[in-house]
């Protein structure tokens, strides 16, 4: 029998529906139905996808969503009122109906969300062309009615929905689950009513999952969702109804005496014709000069910009240009490319530093234009790898701005283009492997110890290649031997496969911005960010990108914004201009220093397997920087000592095909960027810029079956167009596997190349300001501090405590004057670092210190009255104090003993102050009667001076408790620092103080100890098993310094290790 299900929650129904949207399809299409709708909570998330899918299966898909209908006005939010809905299926039509639920999910998300997106009726009257509405599940408006026994009313809400939807477009559901309390009585209802006024009957099942063997599964789910176990009575279950996808057979002998409710399925079916456009780009809406055009004014500000850069206009340059402004006019990206330009003109203008990354620095015109800060011609970078003509896809322009200074220019862009012309587009966080594994045990009520042990079995996945529990059972042998001999193991396993892939929370995507010539809700539903509240897409990048609506990626680069904060400081101190993209590209001073390993705080050049790669390459060219960028990663990696012994002249430069000299020499015959496998595959196989796309793909995306397509396609093409023997084709042919799924773009080494080479010569010529700048932008991360102190050490550039009379809110450099021999800087830190001192505080104490005659404080006394901010009490005072950033105004123990008197005083001259009275406190500030008379106190010691520093600093300033052991660990260790790039497995000495241990009891009833352990570089998790801890139990105690020799081993996702300790001995 035909029928159509037309009540279908896939997992983008959040943690409540878990359905596949191709596992839908693929049950539609076994069960030989016509077509099958969507209808998740609230949202159309899923609806390209799935729209796409049945399209493509042959299956006409009908697009919906179950709303929310609120009780009474959506935008009110009457606690205990308003936080009552109803349910209501609506399904599209046609494209009108399309257009009008993507407004109708719009509002209820912007204007109606309370609890949940609602809608009221007369948003639904507004938007109801095109639409066709079901009466919902039994949390209806009219089934709620019937329950509660009220069928007049429920007469007239019919009435009213027909009103507002047409009659023959709104119909009454049933559901077949009469076990669940109070369907049966809806149900026998609703064929009443239909009798009454003339509503159609339909059948649904109010899909949740495909199968009906995953009702557990989806039980699970929903107690993920809630925080329940499965077994707690009072909680949310749908468990007592078959929610799976039932065949048109089963669904009609449910409905046996009402065959017109499976019938009118098929009559909804045959009045849906949705045809959503796809392919045809909408740009953002640009002003230029009358009587121009889009290509017209791109040609313009391109050749203008030859100009600007002070190039000279050769037969070259001048081809090159015409070439891609013929390719982007064909194509008709040109409004792609203006907005682009004008977004980073904008940056640009307020001094917001930027770059780009990826292919898109191949090109002339994006260079000309302001877009790109490459030439590429003098990279030698191929404008194909950004825009291939036989490619139909768009461009792709990655922007990246100081991370600070990000959101100014979205801000910009919805001020240029409007704001409800401009969103960031939503992305979908999916239950992953190990997740899914530790929610399943929690929903089942285990202990978190036994997810966690399933969980940790499961490897880590690459970047772009999530790890999923098949593959982990397949290469995991614990794994399989613990679900073969432990039932709850196997339980929990076998339900997380179930949950694994689905939707879990929707949130920002990292980068993506949409900009349309229209309100975006005319293209596309929005809603608010869970977290953050700004306006985002439900449809995620690819759907967006298909629908013809252009991504524009913002991202944000850290360096930047320590570039930018350095550029400023030598402006502030030096009154020296950098113009950071017209600085030598062959500076001796930055090469030694790269030479010299001295990478700690640069772009992409730090880490110590880098740094000893660079002094072992000694770099002396912008190039040179470019092939570390592109080859320090896994795969590549192995071709750096190859590439270091051909430049220094070790190894001859060899190439594998002649042709190959064409574009390896400047990298000495070496494979370095995925460009040069493309060029292989063109100039030694024979392929063309659209063949290679296919090429680029398979191997960038590690697909195997088209992996062997292509080492067929290659192997051949180097035999017959490049004339090579076979064996040496497969050879070739192997030389590129190291490259799948890691091989960076040429142009995207150079932009980021560039910018490792800007950091490194800012810390070579202005080392104060640029260090300073690289402290302001880790202040947040204590370990990345430490480290870059340590640096800064080593640099003989002390790092200060803060200080109320020279520390600003972060950072602040302190340039060496003439009465020092020589002439040093020093860094103060910021006063926002200090733990219990707020914001208020901080600009109160510098705002003061403005005011003062000699901008700084002369006294206690004179701090007191000059700061006068209610925050100011004896918890922010002991903090400024203990961290020593009083120290100029009196000795720290002399001040925290005296602290009730300081506090008094301050009661008094405040209250003085309000009552306006003429006292001994308002008279001028160079008359004072009365100071602050501090009682003799005993000073602190050096070991409670250091403990304050650590506790409200988060780390030891003025000195560090190591210090004197300086020589003996540096003898005898490896720094922490280092251990992320040594092997796993390798056993090592370490050194360092215990800064904190945490003891548990085994399973056997033996203690094991989690010891942290710190050096002058940084600080490592140590393990101390019971074995280990009986040898000398007496070492592992808070503040000892010891020497420890163990084994590295993973600490997790983060690249974190751990050390697993033999031995230990406490350094006296």
């Amino acid at each position: 029998m035909k029928f159509t299900h037309l009540h279908v929650h896939s997992h983008f129904s959040l943690l409540d529906g878990l359905a596949q949207i191709k596992d839908l399809i693929q049950c539609a299409t076994d069960f030989d139905m016509p077509a099958l709708a969507i209808t998740d909570h609230g949202s159309m998330y899923g609806a390209i996808d799935f729209y796409q899918k049945a399209k493509k299966a042959g299956i006409k898909p009908i697009i919906g969503s179950e709303l929310y209908v609120a009780f009474e006005d959506m935008r009110q939010k009457r606690p205990g009122i308003d936080d009552k809905r109803y349910h209501l299926t609506v399904l599209s039509k046609n494209l009108e109906g399309y257009h009008n639920l993507i407004k109708l999910i719009t509002l209820s998300h912007l204007e109606g969300f309370y609890y949940k997106p609602r809608i009221d009726k007369p948003s639904l009257r507004l938007h109801s062309k095109g639409l066709i509405a079901l009466s919902g599940c039994f949390n209806g408006e009219i089934p709620k009615a019937i329950i509660n026994k009220r069928m007049d009313t429920a007469e007239r809400l019919i009435a009213e929905y027909q009103d507002i939807f047409g009659k023959e477009n709104f119909y009454l559901e049933v559901q077949p689950h009469i076990d669940l309390p109070g369907q049966k009585t809806v149900n026998e209802g609703l064929y009443e009513l239909s009798k009454k006024t003339g509503a159609k009957i339909v059948a649904t099942n109010d899909i949740h999952y495909v199968k009906a063997q995953d009702r557990e599964a989806q039980d699970i789910l929903v107690s993920v969702q809630t925080g329940n176990t499965v077994l707690d009575e009072n909680r949310l279950t749908m468990k007592d109804a078959n929610l799976s996808m039932r065949s048109g057979e089963e669904m009609a002998s449910l409905f046996p005496d009402h065959p017109e409710a499976i019938e009118n399925t098929m009559e909804i079916a045959d009045r849906v014709n949705i045809e959503i456009p796809f392919g045809n780009w909408t740009f953002p809406k640009i002003e230029i000069p009358k009587g121009s055009t889009y290509d017209g004014e791109l040609r313009e500000i391109t050749y203008r910009g030859i100009e600007r850069h002070g190039i000279q206009c050769t037969e070259e340059l001048k081809a090159r240009i015409e070439y891609e402004l013929k390719i982007i006019r064909d194509k008709g990206f040109s409004p792609y490319f203006l907005t682009v330009a004008d977004l980073l003109h904008y940056a640009h203008s307020k001094n917001i530093f930027t770059t780009v990354r990826g292919s898109v620095a191949g090109s002339i015109v994006t260079y000309l234009t302001g877009i790109t800060n490459i030439n590429p011609l003098d990279y030698h970078l191929p404008f194909e790898r950004f825009l291939n003509p036989e490619r139909p896809s768009a461009p792709d322009i990655d922007m990246d701005f100081a991370d600070n200074r990000r959101d100014e220019v979205i801000q910009y862009a919805k001020e240029k283009y409007g704001h409800d012309h401009v969103a960031q587009i939503g992305t979908f966080g999916t239950m992953m492997a190990r997740a899914a594994v530790r929610d399943v045990a929690r929903a089942l009520g285990y202990p978190y110890a036994v997810g966690d042990k399933i969980a940790k079995l499961i490897p880590f996945g690459s970047q772009g290649f999530p790890m999923t529990i098949h593959q982990a059972l397949s290469m995991t042998p614990e794994l399989r031997d613990m679900i073969e001999r432990d039932q709850d193991a196997k339980t929990i396993v076998t339900q997380a496969q179930k949950l694994e892939g689905c939707a879990r929370h929707i949130s920002v995507h990292a980068a993506g911005v949409v900009i349309t010539p229209k309100p975006l809700s005319d293209y596309i539903p929005l809603q608010l960010d869970p977290k953050g509240g700004k306006i985002i897409t439900q449809y995620e990048m690819h759907a967006i990108e298909d629908l013809g609506l252009l991504k524009f990626d913002f991202l944000g680069i850290r360096n930047l914004a320590i570039l930018e904060n350095a550029v400023e400081l030598v402006k502030k101190f030096r009154m020296i201009d950098i113009d950071i993209e017209a600085i030598p590209m062959d500076d001796k001073k930055t090469f030694t220093l790269l030479e010299r390993g001295e990478t700690i705080g640069l772009f992409q050049l730090n880490g110590s397997g880098m740094t000893r790669y660079l002094k072992e390459l000694k770099p002396n060219s912008i190039h040179d920087i470019s092939v570390m960028v592109a080859l320090y990663r896994p795969g590549p990696i192995n071709n750096i000592d190859e590439y270091i012994a051909r430049k220094n002249g070790a190894k001859p430069v060899t190439y594998v095909h002649p042709k190959m000299k064409n574009f390896l020499a400047r990298t000495y015959g070496v494979l370095v960027y995925q460009d040069d496998l493309l060029m292989t595959a063109i100039e030694v196989a024979g392929y063309g810029w659209g063949e290679v796309d296919k090429f680029r793909k398979a191997v960038g995306k590690k697909i195997p079956e088209e992996m062997a397509k292509q080492h067929v396609i290659f192997v051949d093409g180097c035999v017959n167009h490049g004339g090579m023997q076979r064996g040496d084709a497969e050879r070739l042919w192997a030389l590129f596997e190291p490259f799948q799924g890691y091989g960076f773009n040429k142009a995207h080494a150079a932009s980021y190349g560039r910018l490792a080479y800007q950091t490194a010569y800012m810390k070579a010529n202005f080392p104060g300001e640029y260090m300073t700048a690289v402290l302001t932008a880790d202040s947040g991360d204590i370990e990345k501090v430490a480290e870059i102190i340590a640096e800064c050490t080593r640099m003989n550039i002390p790092v200060l405590a803060p200080d109320v009379n020279e520390s600003f809110a972060k950072f602040t450099l302190i340039r060496g004057s003439g009465s020092d021999t020589p002439p040093q800087d020093k860094i103060r830190f910021g006063l926002e670092s200090i733990k219990n001192v707020g914001v208020n505080i901080v600009e109160a104490i510098i705002d003061a210190r403005k005011k003062g005659p000699d901008k700084k404080f002369s006294s206690i006394t004179d701090f007191i009255e000059g700061v006068r901010h209610k925050d100011l009490n004896k918890k922010s005072l002991e903090a400024l104090i203990r961290c020593g950033a009083m120290d100029g105004l009196g000795e720290r123990g002399e001040l925290l003993g005296n602290i009730e008197i300081v506090l008094e005083y301050a009661r008094d001259h405040q209250r003085h102050l309000s009552q306006g009275q003429a006292s001994l406190f308002s008279l001028t500030p160079d008359v004072r009667i009365s100071s602050i008379k501090l009682k003799p106190m005993p000073p602190a010691n050096k070991k409670e001076r250091l403990q304050w520093e650590k506790e409200l600093l988060g780390l030891y300033v003025t000195e560090h408790p190591l210090e004197e052991y300086r020589e003996k660990l540096h003898n005898n260790v490896i720094p922490i620092r280092d251990l992320k790039d040594r092997s796993k497995n390798t056993l090592l000495r370490i050194g360092g103080l215990i800064s904190g241990v945490k003891k548990i009891i085994t399973k056997t009833g033996s203690p094991m100890l989690f010891v942290t352990l710190e050096d002058l570089t940084g600080k490592i998790e140590a393990l101390v098993f019971p074995r280990v801890l009986e040898k000398n139990p007496e070492v592992w105690q808070e503040e000892k310094i010891v020497i420890v020799k163990g084994r590295l081993s993973d600490g997790g996702r983060d690249d974190s290790v751990k050390i697993l300790c033999e031995d230990a001995e406490e350094i006296r």
